[in-house]
Formats: C-alpha cells, structure tokens, sequence
C-alpha cells in the first residue's frame, strides 16, 4: 500500500518521536506524534494503545531521570511508510525497574524501533531492546 510521506517527512516524524518519548518525555509532543488509533505492537505486558505505550515511556524516565538516548541510525521506507530506529541510551537507575530498587549504576543499552507512519503521525510501533543487558548491569 503506498503511502503519501517523502523520504524527509517520515525521518522528521521519527526524530519527533524520539524526542517526545525519550529521555525527558514530552506528553503533549508524545501525544501530537502518535495517532489516535496507535498500536504498539511491542506492548510488553502493558495497554497495547497510545497511553499504554505513554506509561511505559513514564516508567522508564521514572527509572532512569538522567536518560540520554541517541539515535544512531535511521532508515526509512517511503513505499511502505516505515522508519527503522537503532538506539542507544544510557542513564543512572534512581527508581525501580524490573523489580530491582534503585542502585545508582549507570546502565548503557540499546535497542531497534520501527514504526509505520500515516498522516504525519506514528501509527504503530514495533520495539526490541536486551532485557538480559540491563538486568546483568542492574545486578552488578
């Protein structure tokens, strides 16, 4: 199915998504990003819709308050309106997270994001991330 979004379009919108929900969470910028009907197709146990996604994105600025993410790469797909995120974070554990209490480690990690794109805004999500590499950190 093709879709209306350039080249340029659909990396803007990813780096607003970004910038929205990572690091220092931005609920109205999260909120004008997403789609009504966005589906987080990654939901981890949470509400697979946009506020789900939003507490999960809560959870994490909660447990890491000094979260840095940098996005290394972009690469999108006009034809099919998608965008491939790979990212890397790193941030001191203040709060609790997968059931550790805070230990003040700082934790570097790593992930891929793809989201598809319509009218602007996000309309699904797709995200992996090493579980395995944050809680050996978090262990010590």
């Amino acid at each position: 199915m093709p879709m209306d979004e350039s080249n340029e379009v659909l990396l803007a919108v990813a780096r607003a998504w970004m910038d929205a929900g990572w690091g220092k969470p931005d609920r109205e910028a999260f909120m004008r990003v997403h789609a009504d009907d966005f589906a987080d197709r990654s939901a981890a146990g949470r509400p697979p819709d946009r506020d789900g996604f939003w507490q999960g994105v809560v959870r994490w600025a909660a447990a890491f308050a000094d979260l840095v993410v940098t996005t290394d790469d972009l690469v999108a797909s006009p034809a099919r309106g998608m965008v491939t995120v790979r990212w890397s974070a790193v941030g001191t554990h203040r709060g609790a997270h997968l059931g550790y209490a805070p230990t003040a480690r700082r934790i570097r990690f790593n992930g891929i994001e793809i989201i598809r794109i319509a009218g602007g805004r996000v309309c699904e999500r797709w995200g992996e991330w090493n579980g395995m590499e944050i809680l050996e950190q978090l262990r010590g």
